[in-house]
Formats: structure tokens, sequence, C-alpha cells
């Protein structure tokens, strides 16, 4: 077996950028209806944001220690932060691009315009001046920049304006600086009023810039440029050191808004000699600027996107149905309690898994619920089944992640919202974050106590739940039950983990258990036996699974990686990785579901879970990974969802070995195929029953694929 050295490994942050990058391609991609495109191109430039605040400020602070040492693909972390910006500078030129040459000139098309204010009409100038007296002028505040006026402290991720005036005072003509911040509290793009269906619009930016004289009175305006600081947003908690969680979590959320800057943005007219007054303020170099020909913080755009209008610019409207194990069913409970349930999200609706949680709050039989939560989203019908079930008398435990990055705020009121309402309400375990997704409810049946389980790939946010793709599984089975009662004592006692009967949990077990199974395909495949792994997940980083990939590669072993973003391993190496495949899928939906297939000599074996093969998934997160052990749903999820994901040559990037990707080649007469398209006409019965590709060869009878497998 060969070794494996830095050459067998792609950067975290580089690969993170390519998965970005097949984000912006949807933007690029003309045949996206043009709004979905729109909204490509926002979540492009948000997804930069985080990168930079978490992942490009922990390198800069890598860069500032004493500590120099190579990242598993061999880079320092200044040579990773050199590669970084080269690809992101290459990435906003060719975003803003089609932002101009395309995006803009086809919205106008299509009565949705962007206007400057000197392409106003007279009337518009009249309802300008109206609406900046009475909504923007009473909430801006000028800041000069002098000795007695120091630069101003900027909040993450705010759009300013830098001004340049000139003032006269006893006849002597000074050049001065100011800021002026605009508002959050305000909507970046104003809309301007019609009686028609045009939708047309304001910078609020150019707005206010038109109005700058207003601002200083007696100066005169030599010009304006609007910039953006991004900043550190990681939150540095000693959780060993601090005696209320919750205290220490808000505290550091309020400097979060003030972390060091690690990103200026100008747009393109900003002249040098004021970009680099900005960053010497901000304490940055050249390095970290960022010219823009184009708007500044464009996910304040999403207000084009929003709402009822233009149908015809957007994807098709898709109401996922009822999982057909649940419809028609009043009692999910007895439903449950003849088989498990496998729900696919967002294909079947998410309303299983709130009425699961309604109706455990109603039904007089039961006797306690606990809980998982992670990102809620604020929803009220989640919350509120807890809150439900404390005035029904139930016994209501929720285990609540304070520190869920970028929901923290939003969790921490929830949080006090269930504690008011008698939740207990409990914030997990000192070092770890809880990212589990599970349910248990007690309930007293005719002929016992009874522990009904919901286990699922992804968060309790029905919102969300709409636009990712994840798995549910409902159970009733006794040792699921038993190690689910287990696991929560674990959270909300003290206690040491005493094992499991079916859950793997991590950080206890999951990353010795997915280990033994990759290394048992390598031993299958040394043996001539059939080997086989398939994975799907968000992220793929851990060295040692990776290596252990490579040795099942090398044994002769066929894996099939389907991993949405982060992928540190490199197929299609001679002699290391050419039995390997790895593709991404990026398209309407958000690709989240964990699947784990392994051959295991022809008695398949498959799990979902909520963990990625990362060392924070594996090491510093509580996760919860479950065998699926129905042999119907198993099919499904192995001839149905992998077979249709593997077969996907619309939306599937091919992962090369230089760490590019780029779509499979396709021969003239080759069918299209889009999973998320058929997934959604199979939801909707729309889709001829057909025998899907199998990605595994066994010497038992295949199965046909069917709508309704449960």
């Amino acid at each position: 077996m060969k070794t494996f050295n830095a050459s067998h490994f792609i950067s975290r942050e580089l690969s993170w950028l390519e998965f970005n990058q097949r984000v912006l391609d949807e933007a690029l991609d003309a045949s996206n209806p043009l709004l979905e495109r729109v909204k490509f191109f926002i979540i492009t430039s948000s997804n930069l944001d985080e990168f930079f605040e978490v992942r490009v400020a922990g390198l800069k602070q890598q860069i500032e220690s004493d500590v120099v040492e190579r990242s598993v693909d061999g880079k320092t972390a200044s040579e990773t932060f050199r590669a970084i910006r080269r690809r992101v500078r290459a990435m906003i030129e060719q975003q803003y691009r089609c932002w101009r040459d395309e995006l803009l000139p086809a919205l106008a098309k299509n009565q949705i315009h962007l206007l400057d204010y000197e392409h106003l009409e007279a009337t518009d100038r009249t309802w300008v001046e109206q609406y900046y007296r009475a909504n923007v002028r009473p909430v801006l505040t000028p800041l000069g920049i002098d000795p007695s006026h120091p630069f101003p402290q900027l909040l993450n991720k705010s759009l300013n304006i830098v001004v340049q005036l000139e003032i006269t005072r006893d006849g002597e003509t000074d050049r001065r600086l100011a800021v002026v911040q605009v508002p959050r509290v305000l909507p970046r793009l104003v809309r301007l009023p019609r009686e028609d269906d045009r939708r047309d619009f304001i910078y609020l930016g150019h707005l206010i810039g038109h109005y700058l004289a207003d601002l200083f009175p007696g100066t005169k305006i030599l010009g304006f440029w609007h910039f953006r600081v991004t900043r550190n947003s990681e939150l540095y908690i000693d959780e060993a050191d601090v005696n209320n969680l919750l205290k220490a979590v808000e505290n550091e959320l309020h400097n979060r808004r003030k972390g060091a800057a690690v990103r200026l943005e100008v747009e393109a007219t900003c002249p040098a000699d004021i970009s680099h007054f900005l960053l010497e303020t901000l304490e940055l170099d050249g390095d970290d600027l960022y010219i823009i020909d184009g708007p500044l913080n464009p996910v304040r755009l999403m207000a084009i996107y929003e709402g009822d209008h233009s149908p015809e610019l957007r994807d098709k409207p898709f109401v996922a149905p009822i999982a057909p194990a649940f419809r028609g069913a009043g009692d999910l409970f007895s439903v449950i309690r003849q088989r498990d349930v496998l729900v696919h999200h967002p294909y079947e609706s998410f309303a299983s898994v709130v009425d699961f949680l309604e109706q455990a709050a109603a039904d007089p039989h039961v006797l306690a619920i606990k809980q998982t939560l992670y990102r809620t989203g604020g929803d009220p019908r989640i919350v509120g089944a807890l809150m439900d079930a404390v005035r029904n008398g139930k016994q209501v435990t929720a285990v609540t992640e304070l520190k869920a990055r970028f929901d923290e705020a939003n969790n921490i009121a929830w949080a006090r919202r269930l504690e008011e309402a008698g939740v207990h309400v409990v914030y997990g375990i000192v070092n770890y974050k809880v990212h589990s997704k599970i349910a248990l409810v007690v309930r007293r049946d005719d002929d016992g106590l009874r522990r009904y389980v919901h286990l699922g790939t992804g968060n309790y946010n029905p919102s969300t739940a709409r636009l990712y793709t994840d798995l549910s599984l409902f159970t009733a089975q006794s040792d699921f039950g038993e190690d689910a009662t287990n696991f929560f004592n674990l959270l909300t006692g003290i206690s040491h983990f005493q094992g499991a009967k079916k859950l793997i949990l991590a950080p206890f077990t999951a990353h010795e258990t997915m280990m033994a199974h990759v290394k048992h395909e390598a031993a299958a495949a040394r043996a001539g036996k059939p080997a086989r792994i398939i994975a799907k997940m968000n992220s793929l980083v851990d060295q040692e699974l990776i290596e252990a990939l490579y040795t099942a590669s090398q044994a002769g072993a066929k894996i099939d990686l389907i991993i949405r973003g982060i992928c540190c391993l490199r197929p299609g190496i001679p002699g290391v990785s050419e039995h390997i495949t790895v593709r991404s899928i990026v398209g309407r939906f958000l690709e989240h579901s964990r699947i784990f297939y392994f051959e295991n000599g022809g008695a398949p074996k498959v799990f979902l879970g909520s963990a990625d093969w990362m060392p924070r998934n594996f090491f510093r997160r509580i996760e919860v990974v479950f065998p699926v052990e129905d042999p119907a749903l198993r099919e499904r999820i192995v001839t149905q969802i992998l077979a249709l994901q593997l077969a996907d040559n619309t939306k599937a990037s091919l992962l090369a070995p230089d760490g590019t990707y780029a779509r499979p080649t396709r021969k003239k007469d080759t069918e299209l195929r889009g999973s998320q398209v058929e997934f959604m006409a199979l939801a909707l019965g729309e889709k001829k029953t057909r025998r899907a590709h199998r990605p595994v060869k066994r010497t038992s009878p295949k199965i046909q694929v069917v709508r309704s497998p449960q």
C-alpha cells in the first residue's frame, strides 16, 4: 500500500471556495429562471461573508501567532491565505461581471429596475425627497474624522459611506473625511411607488449620497464612496471557566459585532488614497482589500426576489405532500407502532414532524417529551408544541444549543421563552456543541409504556425544511427508545457514556465505528468479496477516514462519495484513489442529508445521521448516527435516493484529481437526469415506476423502485 502525503489532500479552505463557485455557477447558468439566478448571486456573497468571518479570520490569527505548521495539504497559513486571496478575487470578478452584464439587463427587460437618482423622473424625485425627510434623515448620523472625532467603530458587515469634503474657515480651505453609516433599520432597496407592475428601486446608499450636502452644510462634497468591513465573528468562550454559559454567550455576541477587521470592500470608483486610509485605520493591508464593481452587501438585494411577483421568473412551485405512510392517518403513534417510517424532506412534508410533536403535546397518554434544538428558526409550532405540552401537564425537556453559529441570539431568546413556559431547558455539555437531531416521546399505550423516537439529519426548523434535503426516521423499537433515554440522561445529568445498542454517538463511538466499517470493506475487497461504500454528506475533512478510504480503494473497493461542500480527498490518483468518485450536487434545494452505505459482504448496512466526516463532528460535537433496519426503507434509500443522486448528470459536478469540479460529459443520446427534479416528480406521483440504477451489485434479486415503499 502507498503512503499518503500532502499531495493527496485538498486544502479545506480552497475546497470550500470551489463549493461556492458551484453556487455561483447556478447564477451564471442561463437555463435557470432569472430570479433564481439572482438568489444564487446573493447566496454566493452571503457564503463569502461567513467564510471571511470564520475561516479567514482564523487563518489570520494563525499567521500572527508564533506557531508555524502545515495543514494536511502541506500549506502554511500564509500560503493558504495567499491562495484564498487569488481565488476569491477571481470569483468576485466573475460574480459581478454576471451581475452587470447578465442579471441587471435581464431584470430591466422584465420590468425590475435598479435606478440611479440621476435617472429618476421629476415625480420620483419629489417622492424620494419626501421619503428622505420623513424616514431617512432622522436616523442618519454624520461622523466627522479629525483629532477630536476619531474614526468610528463600524459594525460587522455594515454598509458605510466615506465622504471627502472641503471646508473653508478663516479664508483657509481644508479637506476632511467623514463617515455616514447606512442605517440597517431601513430597507437597502427603496421601492418607488408605481401604479403598474413595474418594480423600480433606488439604493438607499445612493439616496443618502445625493443628500450628503444636507448632512454637511457649509462644505463642498468632493466625492463619496461606499465601503464595508467584515470582522472576526468567532465566539471565544472558555466554558470550563464560566459559571453561566447563557450570560457568557450573550456577552461574546456583543463583542462579535466589533471583532478584528479581516476584510475591506470598497466600490470600484473609490480613489486609492481613500482605500489606503481605510486599510490603515482598520489595521489591514492591501491583501485584505477587495474592489467591488457593483452593489456592496448583495444580501440586502433579496428584496428583488421576495414577494409573490413574477412567477414566470422562478422555479415552478412545489408543495410537498404528506409521506405515504402518514397520509390519512389521524393518529401518528399507531402508524409508528406498526413499523418504522422514513420521510424524505423537502419532497415529503415536514408537517409530519410538527404533527408528531403537536400530537404528543395534546395526547393525554403522553407523559414526557425530550428534544434537542439546534436551529429552530424560532418557529412557533415547534417551540409552541413544547410549551403546550407543559400546560397539559407533561414533563418537557429541551436541550438547546446556545453556540449554533449565527443563530446564538435567536436560540437564547427562545430558550428564555421556553423556560418561562415551564420547559426544563438544558444547554448541553461543557466544551461540546449538541448538534444531534432527536426527539423522544414517552407514552402510556394500552399494552404498557412505549417510547417513540424521531431521528433526523436536519434541524427542527419548518422553514429550512422546505429548502434542505434531509431524512427523518420515526421508530418505536424498544432498543432505539432505550438508547434515546440514555442519551438525554447523558445530556441532562451527571453521568458517563454507558454505550448504546443502536445509536452511534459522537464523540464516543462515531469515529471508530465509521473507521471500522471502511476497514471492513477494504478487508472484503482484499479477500475478493464484493466491497462498496457510498457516503453522502456535507463535508469530508477527517484525515484518518480519508486515508482509510484511500486504503480501501487500493484494495479494490468501489467508493462513491456525494459531498455537497468541502472535500479534502483527491479522487482518481493512480494507485491511491482510482476507485473513488466524488460528486457534488448544487441545485434548487440545499443537499443536507447524511447517508452512509456499506456493502458488508452482501448484508448491506445503511446509516443516517447528523454528523459529517469532520474532526469537529467526531470529537467536538454531540452527534447521533443511526441505522436503518427496516429492509424496505433500506431498499428505498439505496435504490431510489442514492441511485438517483449517482445518476444525476445535470446538477452534479465531478471532482477531478486537481481539485477542480466539472459537470459530467454526456453523450448526445444520454438521458438528462436531475435527482431533485425526479424526487419531486416521485413525491407527486408524476413519474412512472421505473427501475433506478442500482448503485450496488448483489446476488439478491433487484427490487423495483416504487413511489410508496412504505
